[in-house]
Formats: C-alpha cells, structure tokens, sequence
C-alpha cells in the first residue's frame, strides 16, 4: 500500500511540475530573469503551492503520526548558518543557470535528453560528494 500511495503521490507531483511549466527550462529561467524579459506565471504555481501547503502543514502539526509511517520526520535544524546559506546559494545558482531543480529535472529525464541526464548525474555526484565530505 506505502508503496502504491509514493507511486501515485510521485505521479500527481510530477503531472503538477509538467502542467505548470516548471519542467520548462526557458520557463523557469524566464522567471529567474528579474531584469530582462520576465515571465511571472511560475509566481502564480508557488502561490498556489503555499496556498495548498500552509493550511496542509497546520493539519498535519495536530496529529501525533502520518497515515503510512511511524512517525513525522520534521527538520531538527532551525537556525540559519554559513552552511544554509551556502547550500541555498548554490541551489539558486544551478537552476538559475540550468533551469532545472532536482525535482523537474527527474521528470524530464523521461525526455531522454542528453542535457537533463548530464544534469542528473552531477546532482547525483554533488549529492554524493556532500555525503563524503560531511562523514570526514
């Protein structure tokens, strides 16, 4: 069952980042482009995602445990710190260069494009090197 629901919450996510046009790289990059010729529709996808998510997140905070696990996994981390900043600095600068994040760049790989593979496998490894270098 836990399995079926991550299916269809993963289907329903990645039907939502392609209909909204976040899988767009130009889109996305368009967004990003405060000074030049900017595209304000994505300002309209992250309203209607804090919109959802506010009221969703209230709920949630007033039960003890998720319907498919043992418990809630919230973030232990409430600072902001050199690290936060630096992960998010980088964050913003590969989408802004890439028009891409983690979550529509693995939707986009069923495009098959080269372009979005390159992408995928350099998150991978960046994920992998942060792994090594926080266990040193």
């Amino acid at each position: 069952m836990k399995a079926l629901a991550a299916f269809l919450t993963g289907l329903l996510f990645g039907l939502g980042l392609i209909v909204s046009g976040m899988t767009d790289p130009g889109k996305v990059q368009g967004f990003l482009d405060l000074a030049g010729d900017w595209d304000a529709t994505l300002m309209f996808v992250m309203g209607g995602a804090v919109l959802v998510t506010l009221p969703a997140f209230t709920w949630f905070r007033r039960h003890e445990r998720p319907l498919m696990a043992e418990h809630f996994r919230w973030p232990s981390a409430t600072g902001i710190d050199a690290r936060l900043l630096t992960g998010a600095a980088l964050f913003g600068t590969g989408w802004g260069l890439a028009g891409l994040c983690p979550g529509p760049a693995l939707v986009n790989l069923a495009t098959g494009h080269g372009g979005v593979l390159v992408f995928c496998l350099a998150m991978v490894a960046g994920m992998l090197l942060h792994d090594r270098l926080l266990k040193s």
